[in-house]
């Protein structure tokens, strides 16, 4: 697949719905509870409207078995943590249990974050206040709505994952 690049567009009818494409793959996503915002606050429920570079990411081991992808992924552990907190010096940065700051747990027991891609928002160059945790990750059923992540299903994360390398650019419009 040629693209480099994942577009993410509003799908119509539902704020937090989006159209994911990515060369000749087309698939349905959730997107924040918010829809969109070019002005992403902490909190706001809002997907950024940007291009993000994909970092890296987490898969959870014990539940997808081999993944096929470019992209690095580390085995998520059960002291793996995100901070939230923007006062914090570790904001929007992986840290490990004990962990006293605001904190998103990376080992879900819901499965969303069974595999976990990390997108660049708010990471190389961070600014208080303007959001963390922002993932592109798996969905919940019926496509509920995210905190302000792009999320897709097992079967279409796993379509996608072997095309994914690090610096693969999400494209929010």
């Amino acid at each position: 697949m040629r693209s480099s690049t994942i577009m993410v567009r509003p799908a119509p009818g539902k704020k937090s719905r989006a159209i994911v494409r990515f060369g000749a793959i087309t698939i349905p996503a959730a997107i924040g509870r918010s829809g969109r915002t070019i002005l992403k606050r902490e909190g706001d429920g809002a997907t950024p409207i940007a291009a993000m570079r994909l970092i890296s990411g987490f898969r959870r081991g014990e539940r997808n078995g081999q993944l096929i992808t470019s992209l690095p992924l580390r085995r998520i552990r059960a002291d793996m943590l995100w901070c939230d907190q923007p006062g914090n010096a570790n904001y929007n940065r992986l840290v490990r249990t004990p962990f006293g700051a605001s904190h998103e747990e990376m080992r879900r027991s819901d499965g969303l974050y069974d595999i976990c891609l990390v997108m660049d928002w708010n990471i190389s160059s961070r600014v208080r206040n303007r959001g963390s945790a922002i993932f592109f990750h798996l969905i919940r059923p019926g496509y509920e709505p995210t905190a302000g992540c792009v999320a897709v299903s097992l079967r279409d994360m796993r379509r996608l994952l072997p095309h994914l390398r690090k610096g693969t650019i999400v494209r929010v419009l």
